[in-house]
């Protein structure tokens, strides 16, 4: 079935052509991404992403060697046993989900303010200021347990603008047929950040103590930040490094224009159920995802008994799988759509649902088995496959309203936050004997998320620019093209001309 039957099927056959005139030839993604500024792009906001996660699941670690108890034998041979700090599970559980409470404060705010300010700096200084607080971290765990939380507080306050704000530098710098593999890239820094950090801090913290975690992390968050604020503008046309002939190419796939004022239709925007079935996925995926990066090694050391330097390497798998598919995913993605195997809509609905389903089974696998190789196999396929549904949901809000894409990220990421906040506590107050039965539970649990966002999404998503997201050269344009079904010539050679733009 070509791209054109498809859209005739699905009733959107003006606008597909309208895409297909503005796009005219995709351009083939060359390994040479330093001779395409959209491409430099990419790759900074990879590592930004690899920052915001980093300074996020180093506490992860650090408070399982900051509450361990360890042994030391005085000068006369007396064995004693001593922890830095004396926390439950619950007061474990609490800070650990308080970085959440900031973070769900900001999602809206930095959508709404990328649109009016532009989405590369807010961008760079949500992430620069967490690394600075992240730098402070040791010495407000030191003071107290409520510094401490206040801390990871303001730093999600600062990071919650971070997902949004890139949604708008998509809107100005990614041509729609680019959009899965740019967006998915740059995503894949999440788990690149993950897996590093992971590893990473339990050597850290086993070699060089605890608080060495947030002194590099901090450090390396800072730095991107310069090279952030040097190198990236809000457009292709600010840029004056950027070549002419790219920012044109740029400017006429999207259809932006300098200074457009965007004033969002917030009815529509609220009562939109393709908005909505994209809430309930991105929900359903960070309730797994968030669920593994704040206890997976808590999980791992309590139920399989790995030790510290063990459980920062295993916890870090599951993550390096899903970076790895990421680029795949977002490949994939395209490619069915620039050949018209799949639409919009189909691509987003199947690889996001066949990633829950996927993830549910997984994930009940891995809490029925409970075995040290195949647990940690099953979470890592269920954490791994998840690349394919930042494939669906993820990038979804571009697909439906780009200009609205970073409004419509805040709305999303902000219910996506909830997880963040609520999975922790849950756990926290399940896993009171820190049994396998425990856990199996807040895996059970997971499971159900998964399932729930599948039906959803299923039934309500949609791929195809939404009624009131249209620009009105796009409601001209459909109104000449419906003038033209009575005459069957001229329907014929704009499906024709389309079809040559697309080969």
């Amino acid at each position: 079935m070509t791209f054109l039957e498809n859209g005739k099927e699905n009733g959107h056959h003006a606008e597909n052509i309208w895409q297909m005139e503005k796009i005219e030839e995709a351009e083939p993604l060359s390994w040479r991404f330093w001779r395409k500024k959209r491409y430099i792009v990419v790759l900074l906001a990879f590592f930004g992403f690899f920052n915001v996660y980093s300074l996020r699941v180093n506490l992860s670690v650090a408070i399982v060697a900051m509450t361990e108890n360890r042994s030391h034998i005085d000068e006369n041979g007396t064995e004693h046993w001593t922890q830095d700090f004396n926390w439950n599970s619950k007061e474990k559980g609490l800070i650990l989900s308080s970085f959440f409470y900031g973070y769900i404060l900001t999602q809206f705010l930095g959508g709404f303010l990328a649109t009016k300010i532009g989405g590369n700096h807010i961008y760079g200084v949500g992430i620069g200021t967490t690394s600075i607080l992240t730098l402070l971290t040791p010495l407000a765990a030191k003071h107290s347990v409520e510094m401490l939380i206040a801390v990871r507080i303001i730093e999600g306050i600062f990071e919650g603008v971070t997902f949004p704000c890139i949604h708008a530098v998509w809107a100005r710098w990614a041509p729609p047929l680019e959009r899965s593999r740019m967006a998915s890239i740059a995503f894949a820094g999440n788990y690149a950040g993950t897996v590093v950090a992971l590893p990473a801090s339990g050597l850290l913290a086993t070699r060089y103590g605890w608080e060495s975690l947030f002194y590099v992390f901090g450090a390396i968050g800072c730095v991107w930040f310069i090279l952030w604020e040097i190198v990236v503008k809000s457009s292709p046309e600010l840029d004056k490094y950027c070549p002419k002939e790219e920012a044109e190419y740029i400017r006429k796939t999207t259809g932006n224009k300098d200074n457009e004022k965007i004033i969002p239709p917030w009815k529509a925007i609220f009562t939109s159920p393709a908005v909505w079935a994209i809430v309930v996925a991105q929900f359903a995926e960070l309730w797994g995802f968030y669920t593994m990066l704040t206890q997976l090694p808590s999980f791992l050391k309590d139920t399989l008994n790995f030790n510290l330097d063990k459980t920062g390497f295993l916890s870090a798998v599951p993550y390096l799988t899903m970076g790895l598919l990421l680029g795949v995913s977002g490949y994939l993605a395209d490619w069915t759509q620039i050949k018209g195997y799949l639409t919009t809509t189909q691509v987003r609905k199947y690889f996001n649902c066949a990633a829950f389903l996927a993830q549910t089974v997984f994930m009940t696998l891995a809490a029925y088995l409970l075995d040290p190789v195949w647990t940690v196999l099953c979470i890592t396929i269920a954490v791994g496959l998840g690349a394919f549904a930042w494939s669906g949901f993820a990038v979804n809000h571009l697909d439906i309203a780009p200009q609205y894409a970073s409004i419509l990220m805040g709305i999303s990421n902000t219910f996506g936050t909830i997880p963040g906040i609520i999975s922790p506590l849950i756990t926290g107050y399940i896993v009171q004997n820190q049994s396998a039965e425990e856990w199996k539970i807040v895996f059970y649990i997971s499971a159900s998320v998964y399932i729930i966002g599948t039906i959803i999404y299923w039934f309500f998503a949609r791929g195809e620019l939404q009624e009131w997201a249209k620009k009105p050269e796009q409601i001209a344009y459909e109104k000449k093209m419906n003038g033209t079904n009575s005459n069957p010539e001229q329907r014929r050679g704009y499906d024709n001309n389309a079809i040559e733009l697309r080969e």
